[in-house]
């Protein structure tokens, strides 16, 4: 799970877009579309290219060895040592076995973790928009929201700093006012940030949950 990210400056990252390819064209297979002709914004899926490669080069190394061994014992060489080895521990160890026990749970473990990326979309710092094409997805990055908003707060008046931590369904501000009463600048910030959500144009807009306090003390 990903931790929500912070933003009080820094560069900007521009919205994400794909356009997605019609039955019979080379690509990724389109995403049906469903409530009217506007289609549903779901979430943008991973490719997953670092464990599917992990999972990929490990079977590849597993099975070329014993591919090899077992040529080998075909050709009337004998078996390499580590597998005359590994058939004897798998023969006298009982079931109860702490060193069976250990493996079968790492394996255990492997597989959910990957049973678990298959299932998920993973890409949560990428926010869905609202499809306004068929064809056309796009996606805000948190960190691209979180500044929109932290640059909307700071037009207000009495506002000195403000921090954000943009979520897939919320996003926290905390704003420091050095003048005007707490309460003014907290309905004007609410105000404000209302419609700034409101104009990022996501599918699934996050509450705002707003909170102002003053500059602490120096020394």
């Amino acid at each position: 799970m990903s931790e929500p990210q912070e933003t009080a400056g820094g560069t900007r990252r521009s919205p994400v877009m794909e356009r997605e390819t019609g039955p019979g064209t080379p690509g990724e297979p389109p995403v049906p579309l469903l409530d009217g002709p506007r289609g549903r914004a779901g979430r943008f899926w991973s490719a997953r290219r670092v464990p599917a490669g992990l999972v990929a080069l490990l079977l590849l190394v597993v099975a070329g060895a014993f591919l090899y061994d077992v040529a080998a014992v075909r050709a009337g060489r004998s078996s390499l040592a580590w597998r005359r080895e590994l058939a004897g521990q798998l023969a006298r160890r009982p079931l109860d076995d702490t060193w069976v026990l250990a493996g079968a749970g790492v394996a255990a473990a492997l597989g959910l973790w990957l049973f678990v990326l298959a299932l998920t979309p993973g890409l949560r710092t990428l926010l869905p928009m609202r499809r306004t094409h068929p064809d056309v997805r796009a996606g805000l990055h948190r960190a691209a929201a979180a500044m929109v908003l932290r640059d909307r707060a700071m037009e207000v008046s009495g506002v000195q700093s403000v921090r954000v931590r943009m979520r897939r369904a919320k996003a926290r501000v905390r704003a420091v006012a050095h003048f005007r009463e707490l309460d003014d600048v907290r309905a004007d910030l609410d105000t404000v940030l209302d419609e700034a959500v409101r104009g990022l144009g996501l599918a699934r807009p996050p509450a705002v949950s707003v909170r102002v306090a003053r500059p602490g003390r120096k020394g």
